[in-house]
Protein backbone atom coordinates (compact mmCIF):
# COMPACT_ATOMS: atom_id res chain seq x y z
CA UNK A 1 0.00 0.00 0.00
CA UNK A 2 2.54 2.31 1.06
CA UNK A 3 4.50 1.45 -2.46
CA UNK A 4 1.43 2.33 -4.25
CA UNK A 5 1.47 5.32 -2.50
CA UNK A 6 4.68 6.30 -2.86
CA UNK A 7 4.45 5.97 -6.72
CA UNK A 8 1.23 8.01 -6.75
CA UNK A 9 2.97 10.95 -5.28
CA UNK A 10 6.19 10.42 -7.10
CA UNK A 11 3.86 10.81 -10.47
CA UNK A 12 1.61 13.58 -9.36
CA UNK A 13 4.93 15.93 -8.35
CA UNK A 14 6.85 14.93 -11.74
CA UNK A 15 3.38 15.78 -13.53
CA UNK A 16 3.54 19.17 -11.67
CA UNK A 17 6.89 19.62 -12.83
CA UNK A 18 6.03 18.80 -16.51
CA UNK A 19 3.39 21.80 -16.29
CA UNK A 20 5.31 23.93 -14.50
CA UNK A 21 7.97 23.44 -17.79
CA UNK A 22 5.48 23.77 -20.30
CA UNK A 23 4.33 26.93 -18.80
CA UNK A 24 7.68 28.02 -18.84
CA UNK A 25 8.66 27.48 -22.04
CA UNK A 26 4.99 28.91 -23.15
CA UNK A 27 5.92 31.90 -21.67
CA UNK A 28 9.02 32.04 -22.84
CA UNK A 29 7.70 31.81 -26.16
CA UNK A 30 5.35 34.40 -25.58
CA UNK A 31 7.85 36.68 -24.57
CA UNK A 32 9.66 35.88 -28.01
CA UNK A 33 6.89 37.23 -30.21
CA UNK A 34 6.30 40.31 -27.78
CA UNK A 35 9.68 41.46 -28.92
CA UNK A 36 9.08 40.87 -32.26
CA UNK A 37 8.67 44.47 -33.51
CA UNK A 38 6.24 44.49 -36.87
CA UNK A 39 7.53 46.65 -39.98
CA UNK A 40 5.08 47.31 -42.66
CA UNK A 41 6.90 47.67 -46.16
CA UNK A 42 5.00 48.65 -49.21
CA UNK A 43 6.32 47.35 -52.16
CA UNK A 44 6.15 48.93 -55.71
CA UNK A 45 5.31 45.71 -57.34
CA UNK A 46 5.78 42.06 -56.49
CA UNK A 47 8.81 41.46 -59.04
CA UNK A 48 11.66 39.52 -59.16
CA UNK A 49 14.13 42.37 -59.57
CA UNK A 50 13.16 42.02 -55.50
CA UNK A 51 14.60 38.78 -55.19
CA UNK A 52 16.87 39.73 -51.90
CA UNK A 53 13.62 41.85 -49.87
CA UNK A 54 12.04 37.59 -50.06
CA UNK A 55 15.62 35.81 -48.99
CA UNK A 56 15.65 38.07 -46.17
CA UNK A 57 12.06 37.66 -45.09
CA UNK A 58 12.55 33.69 -46.36
CA UNK A 59 15.59 32.97 -44.63
CA UNK A 60 14.06 34.25 -41.87
CA UNK A 61 16.81 37.42 -41.52
CA UNK A 62 14.21 39.66 -40.15
CA UNK A 63 13.17 37.56 -37.26
CA UNK A 64 17.02 37.15 -36.23
CA UNK A 65 17.06 40.66 -36.19
CA UNK A 66 13.90 40.77 -33.97
CA UNK A 67 11.22 42.28 -36.67
CA UNK A 68 7.80 40.92 -38.13
CA UNK A 69 7.81 41.76 -41.71
CA UNK A 70 4.07 42.64 -42.58
CA UNK A 71 4.75 43.07 -46.66
CA UNK A 72 1.88 44.69 -48.75
CA UNK A 73 1.89 45.44 -53.02
CA UNK A 74 1.02 48.66 -53.24
CA UNK A 75 1.07 48.43 -57.33
CA UNK A 76 2.92 51.67 -58.48
CA UNK A 77 4.88 54.75 -56.99
CA UNK A 78 2.16 57.14 -56.47
CA UNK A 79 0.13 54.70 -54.37
CA UNK A 80 3.42 53.57 -52.83
CA UNK A 81 4.31 56.91 -51.61
CA UNK A 82 0.87 57.78 -50.67
CA UNK A 83 0.63 54.56 -48.50
CA UNK A 84 3.94 55.41 -46.98
CA UNK A 85 3.41 59.16 -46.05
CA UNK A 86 -0.07 58.32 -44.58
CA UNK A 87 1.08 56.48 -42.13
CA UNK A 88 -0.21 52.89 -44.03
CA UNK A 89 3.44 52.04 -44.55
CA UNK A 90 6.80 52.02 -42.29
CA UNK A 91 8.98 51.55 -44.85
CA UNK A 92 8.46 51.98 -48.73
CA UNK A 93 10.19 49.83 -51.67
CA UNK A 94 10.11 52.05 -54.56
CA UNK A 95 12.36 54.26 -57.43
CA UNK A 96 14.15 56.92 -55.41
CA UNK A 97 12.95 59.40 -57.98
CA UNK A 98 9.36 59.65 -55.94
CA UNK A 99 11.54 60.86 -52.56
CA UNK A 100 12.57 63.64 -54.93
CA UNK A 101 9.25 64.31 -56.20
CA UNK A 102 7.84 64.61 -52.21
CA UNK A 103 10.46 66.68 -51.38
CA UNK A 104 10.16 68.92 -54.10
CA UNK A 105 6.46 69.56 -53.49
CA UNK A 106 7.43 70.99 -49.98
CA UNK A 107 7.16 68.34 -47.45
CA UNK A 108 7.72 69.04 -43.60
CA UNK A 109 8.65 65.38 -42.87
CA UNK A 110 10.93 64.60 -46.50
CA UNK A 111 11.31 60.63 -47.17
CA UNK A 112 14.79 60.07 -46.44
CA UNK A 113 16.36 56.69 -48.82
CA UNK A 114 18.66 54.59 -45.89
CA UNK A 115 19.39 50.87 -48.40
CA UNK A 116 19.37 50.16 -51.84
CA UNK A 117 18.32 46.95 -52.79
CA UNK A 118 19.26 47.32 -57.22
CA UNK A 119 21.61 49.23 -58.74
CA UNK A 120 20.89 49.43 -62.34
CA UNK A 121 17.68 49.11 -64.11
CA UNK A 122 15.57 46.24 -64.41
CA UNK A 123 14.05 46.04 -68.02
CA UNK A 124 15.25 44.52 -71.47
CA UNK A 125 14.59 45.55 -75.02
CA UNK A 126 12.50 42.65 -76.53
CA UNK A 127 11.73 42.91 -80.21
CA UNK A 128 9.05 41.31 -81.63
CA UNK A 129 11.44 39.43 -84.48
CA UNK A 130 14.44 37.66 -83.48
CA UNK A 131 17.77 40.19 -84.54
CA UNK A 132 20.85 38.34 -84.78
CA UNK A 133 23.14 41.18 -84.89
CA UNK A 134 21.04 43.95 -83.25
CA UNK A 135 22.13 47.65 -83.30
CA UNK A 136 20.02 50.18 -81.80
CA UNK A 137 19.40 52.59 -85.00
CA UNK A 138 17.08 49.55 -85.57
CA UNK A 139 14.66 51.63 -83.28
CA UNK A 140 14.63 54.58 -85.66
CA UNK A 141 11.14 54.68 -87.14
CA UNK A 142 9.75 51.93 -85.34
CA UNK A 143 7.27 51.86 -82.85
CA UNK A 144 8.30 51.53 -79.36
CA UNK A 145 5.75 50.54 -76.57
CA UNK A 146 7.55 51.85 -73.61
CA UNK A 147 6.67 51.94 -69.67
CA UNK A 148 4.76 54.85 -67.95
CA UNK A 149 5.84 58.57 -68.15
CA UNK A 150 7.55 59.95 -64.72
CA UNK A 151 8.76 56.58 -63.45
CA UNK A 152 12.11 55.24 -63.75
CA UNK A 153 11.72 52.64 -66.25
CA UNK A 154 10.54 54.96 -68.98
CA UNK A 155 13.56 57.49 -67.70
CA UNK A 156 16.26 55.11 -68.10
CA UNK A 157 14.68 54.32 -71.51
CA UNK A 158 14.76 57.37 -73.45
CA UNK A 159 18.41 58.21 -71.63
CA UNK A 160 20.04 55.43 -73.07
CA UNK A 161 18.04 56.47 -76.54
CA UNK A 162 19.81 59.25 -76.42
CA UNK A 163 23.00 57.67 -75.47
CA UNK A 164 22.29 56.11 -78.95
CA UNK A 165 21.64 59.07 -80.96
CA UNK A 166 18.03 58.62 -80.81
CA UNK A 167 15.42 61.12 -80.29
CA UNK A 168 12.94 59.14 -78.30
CA UNK A 169 9.87 61.70 -79.38
CA UNK A 170 10.95 62.76 -83.06
CA UNK A 171 12.93 59.54 -84.39
CA UNK A 172 10.39 56.78 -83.01
CA UNK A 173 6.38 56.46 -82.31
CA UNK A 174 7.01 56.00 -78.68
CA UNK A 175 3.91 54.65 -76.36
CA UNK A 176 3.90 55.28 -73.28
CA UNK A 177 0.08 55.73 -71.93
CA UNK A 178 -0.58 52.33 -71.21
CA UNK A 179 -0.26 51.02 -67.43
CA UNK A 180 2.32 49.15 -66.50
CA UNK A 181 0.11 46.08 -65.79
CA UNK A 182 -0.98 45.90 -69.26
CA UNK A 183 2.05 46.61 -71.14
CA UNK A 184 2.65 42.87 -72.12
CA UNK A 185 -0.48 42.18 -73.38
CA UNK A 186 -0.75 45.06 -75.59
CA UNK A 187 2.99 43.84 -77.15
CA UNK A 188 0.39 40.20 -77.60
CA UNK A 189 -1.99 41.94 -79.03
CA UNK A 190 -0.08 43.42 -81.59
CA UNK A 191 0.96 46.99 -80.41
CA UNK A 192 4.69 47.89 -81.30
CA UNK A 193 7.81 46.16 -82.98
CA UNK A 194 9.87 46.60 -79.58
CA UNK A 195 8.55 46.84 -76.14
CA UNK A 196 10.88 47.28 -72.80
CA UNK A 197 9.82 44.55 -70.03
CA UNK A 198 11.04 43.85 -66.45
CA UNK A 199 11.38 39.85 -66.28
CA UNK A 200 10.64 37.30 -65.73
CA UNK A 201 7.71 38.24 -68.25
CA UNK A 202 10.97 39.30 -70.88
CA UNK A 203 12.27 35.06 -70.40
CA UNK A 204 8.18 34.28 -70.66
CA UNK A 205 8.04 36.05 -74.02
CA UNK A 206 11.58 34.24 -75.27
CA UNK A 207 10.37 30.59 -74.14
CA UNK A 208 6.63 31.01 -75.89
CA UNK A 209 8.19 32.88 -79.23
CA UNK A 210 6.28 36.29 -79.02
CA UNK A 211 9.97 38.13 -78.49
CA UNK A 212 13.28 37.87 -78.17
CA UNK A 213 15.64 40.19 -75.70
CA UNK A 214 18.23 42.11 -78.03
CA UNK A 215 19.46 44.56 -74.88
CA UNK A 216 19.32 45.48 -71.12
CA UNK A 217 18.90 49.01 -70.41
CA UNK A 218 20.85 48.09 -66.88
CA UNK A 219 23.95 47.55 -68.45
CA UNK A 220 23.41 50.76 -71.19
CA UNK A 221 22.52 53.19 -68.05
CA UNK A 222 24.98 52.56 -65.29
CA UNK A 223 24.39 52.38 -61.77
CA UNK A 224 21.59 54.39 -59.99
CA UNK A 225 19.32 54.02 -57.09
CA UNK A 226 16.93 52.00 -59.04
CA UNK A 227 14.92 50.33 -56.29
CA UNK A 228 15.91 51.65 -52.07
CA UNK A 229 14.18 51.34 -49.37
CA UNK A 230 12.71 54.58 -47.58
CA UNK A 231 10.63 55.84 -45.28
CA UNK A 232 10.25 59.46 -43.20
CA UNK A 233 12.62 61.22 -41.50
CA UNK A 234 10.19 61.33 -38.37
CA UNK A 235 10.38 57.82 -38.46
CA UNK A 236 13.90 57.31 -38.61
CA UNK A 237 14.11 59.63 -35.49
CA UNK A 238 11.65 57.59 -33.47
CA UNK A 239 12.72 54.05 -34.75
CA UNK A 240 16.51 54.11 -35.34
CA UNK A 241 17.22 50.84 -33.64
CA UNK A 242 14.89 49.14 -35.95
CA UNK A 243 15.87 50.55 -38.82
CA UNK A 244 19.63 49.54 -38.41
CA UNK A 245 18.38 45.86 -37.59
CA UNK A 246 16.09 46.40 -40.83
CA UNK A 247 19.58 47.58 -42.68
CA UNK A 248 20.96 44.45 -41.26
CA UNK A 249 18.64 41.87 -42.67
CA UNK A 250 18.59 42.90 -45.95
CA UNK A 251 22.65 43.04 -46.11
CA UNK A 252 22.32 39.53 -45.24
CA UNK A 253 20.22 38.78 -47.99
CA UNK A 254 22.23 40.58 -50.43
CA UNK A 255 25.06 38.59 -49.44
CA UNK A 256 23.28 35.50 -49.58
CA UNK A 257 21.86 36.09 -52.78
CA UNK A 258 25.23 36.38 -54.58
CA UNK A 259 26.69 33.92 -52.47
CA UNK A 260 24.75 30.86 -53.40
CA UNK A 261 23.05 29.77 -56.88
CA UNK A 262 20.29 31.26 -58.58
CA UNK A 263 18.87 27.84 -58.49
CA UNK A 264 18.66 27.78 -54.45
CA UNK A 265 17.36 31.33 -54.74
CA UNK A 266 14.66 30.35 -56.83
CA UNK A 267 13.40 27.75 -54.97
CA UNK A 268 13.40 30.17 -51.79
CA UNK A 269 11.10 32.74 -53.30
CA UNK A 270 9.13 30.05 -55.66
CA UNK A 271 6.13 31.17 -53.12
CA UNK A 272 6.18 34.65 -54.20
CA UNK A 273 5.66 34.13 -57.69
CA UNK A 274 3.08 31.11 -57.83
CA UNK A 275 2.32 31.69 -61.92
CA UNK A 276 5.70 31.35 -62.79
CA UNK A 277 7.66 28.11 -63.66
CA UNK A 278 10.47 27.70 -61.39
CA UNK A 279 13.30 27.41 -64.54
CA UNK A 280 12.28 31.42 -65.47
CA UNK A 281 12.95 32.79 -61.88
CA UNK A 282 16.21 30.94 -61.61
CA UNK A 283 17.03 32.41 -65.28
CA UNK A 284 15.40 36.06 -64.40
CA UNK A 285 18.08 35.92 -61.19
CA UNK A 286 20.66 34.59 -63.29
CA UNK A 287 20.21 37.37 -65.67
CA UNK A 288 19.84 40.12 -62.81
CA UNK A 289 23.10 38.90 -61.01
CA UNK A 290 24.92 38.72 -64.31
CA UNK A 291 24.51 42.48 -64.34
CA UNK A 292 24.63 43.02 -60.37
CA UNK A 293 21.30 44.53 -60.76
CA UNK A 294 21.08 42.92 -57.03
CA UNK A 295 23.12 45.64 -54.91
CA UNK A 296 25.45 43.93 -53.04
CA UNK A 297 25.31 46.26 -50.25
CA UNK A 298 23.03 48.48 -49.06
CA UNK A 299 24.64 51.82 -49.36
CA UNK A 300 23.59 54.26 -51.96
CA UNK A 301 26.78 56.22 -52.70
CA UNK A 302 26.67 60.27 -53.88
CA UNK A 303 27.31 59.27 -57.81
CA UNK A 304 23.68 56.86 -58.04
CA UNK A 305 22.01 59.71 -56.95
CA UNK A 306 24.22 62.38 -59.45
CA UNK A 307 23.46 59.76 -62.27
CA UNK A 308 19.96 59.69 -61.17
CA UNK A 309 19.04 63.55 -61.19
CA UNK A 310 20.71 63.04 -64.67
CA UNK A 311 18.71 60.53 -66.22
CA UNK A 312 15.54 62.47 -64.46
CA UNK A 313 16.74 65.95 -66.14
CA UNK A 314 17.57 64.50 -69.59
CA UNK A 315 13.76 63.26 -69.44
CA UNK A 316 12.29 66.48 -68.58
CA UNK A 317 11.04 64.90 -65.26
CA UNK A 318 13.16 66.64 -62.69
CA UNK A 319 11.68 69.20 -60.32
CA UNK A 320 14.64 70.81 -59.11
CA UNK A 321 18.13 68.76 -57.68
CA UNK A 322 18.36 67.73 -54.25
CA UNK A 323 21.31 67.59 -52.24
CA UNK A 324 22.81 64.19 -51.71
CA UNK A 325 22.85 64.44 -47.49
CA UNK A 326 19.21 65.94 -47.80
CA UNK A 327 17.22 62.76 -48.69
CA UNK A 328 19.94 60.07 -48.57
CA UNK A 329 21.24 58.89 -45.17
CA UNK A 330 23.87 55.52 -45.12
CA UNK A 331 24.62 55.81 -41.22
CA UNK A 332 22.65 52.43 -41.29
CA UNK A 333 24.03 50.76 -44.24
CA UNK A 334 27.78 51.91 -43.16
CA UNK A 335 27.23 50.82 -39.73
CA UNK A 336 25.66 46.92 -40.27
CA UNK A 337 28.92 46.71 -43.27
CA UNK A 338 31.47 47.02 -39.95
Amino acid sequence: MKKWWKAGFLLLVITILMTSLVACNFGKSNDNEKKLEKVRIAEVTRSIFYAPQYVAIEKGFFEEEGLDIELMTTFGGDKTMTTLVSGGADIALVGSETSIYVSAQGSTDPVINFAQLTQTDGTFLVSREKIEDFDWSMLKDSTFLGQRKGGMPQMVGEFVLKNHGIDPHNDLNLIQNIDFANIANAFISGTGEFVQLFEPQASMFEKEGRGYIVASFGTESGHVPYTTFMTKESYIEENQEIVEKFTRAIYKAQQWVYENSSAETAKLIQKYFENTELEIIESSIERYKNQTSFATDPILDEEEWDNLQNIMDEAGELPKRIEYETLVNTEFAEKVMK
